[in-house]
């Protein structure tokens, strides 16, 4: 990822913040955004010193036009942009005693077409260069149902979908795609939790697997493996031993 260009949605907590902080000891040059212009502010701050060039471009990703100008001006302040991370996103746990679709359609956008909407705002460029790397956050919530995840994980386990077909159209464009599949990550987020997360890392470590899986432009980059790959073996039982299990474990 050394000497190319990058933008990086979501980059104002959790894993987006400690991915930028990984980039900023590279020579790279880093376009970060998130609805909070502070914080974006207090980062392109705290990396002046270091070895990448980081701006700060302030935007809501639900918005397409908004970024679709980002894209642009990224392109205008640094060149060709080479690497999309499009990490953007939110929980609500799904509540069966309050159904709110409203709440579940808001999560979508976010998760869902807050990605679409970079990837819409790059990809044009990119296949036109004939080069360029798609890399989209989802969960490992998405690999299978569970508890009071219904929307988070159907919002997820859409991107991984997109990204997956997406892969298969562009690949003749020399254009790479890759989709992130974290497990429990301590952030902001996963701080809601009222439960037990096994095998829970930090967001520094989230980072470093991200950047050495985007670096190898590996397909999906899941983490923490001894984890992932539980869940992976899980994905193959049949539905009837899968819900046996959640219910003995994780809704217990």
């Amino acid at each position: 990822m050394q000497n190319k260009v990058i933008w990086l949605t979501g980059a104002s907590s959790g894993i987006g913040e400690a991915f930028a902080k990984k980039l900023f000891t590279l020579p790279c040059k880093l376009a970060i955004t998130a609805r909070n212009s502070t914080k974006l502010q207090e980062l392109v701050h705290l990396a002046s010193s270091r070895p990448a060039e980081v701006k700060a471009y302030a935007g809501d990703v639900t918005d397409i036009e908004q970024m679709r100008s980002i894209a642009n001006q990224i392109e205008a302040d640094f060149g060709a942009l080479d690497i999309l991370v499009a990490n953007a996103g939110t929980h609500v746990p799904t509540d069966v005693t309050a159904f709110d679709v409203e709440q579940y359609r808001f999560i979508m956008e976010i998760n869902f077409f807050g990605v679409l909407n970079c990837i819409d705002a790059v990809l044009p460029k990119m296949r036109e260069r004939r080069s360029g790397h798609i890399v989209g956050v989802a969960s490992v919530a998405g690999y299978r149902g569970l508890p009071e995840a219904a929307a988070y994980g159907a919002s997820k386990s859409a991107i991984a979908h997109f990204l997956e077909s997406l892969r298969l159209d562009v690949e003749s464009f020399g254009i790479d795609v890759s989709v992130v599949s974290p497990g429990f990550v301590k952030t902001p987020l996963t701080d809601k939790n009222d439960f037990e997360m096994p095998f829970l890392i930090s967001a520094e470590q989230a980072a470093e697997a991200m950047v050495e899986g985007i670096t190898r432009k590996q397909f999906e980059v899941h983490f923490p493996k001894r984890f992932t790959l539980i869940l992976k073996f899980l994905r193959i039982l049949p539905i009837s031993w899968y819900h046996f299990f959640i219910k003995k474990t994780v809704k217990k």
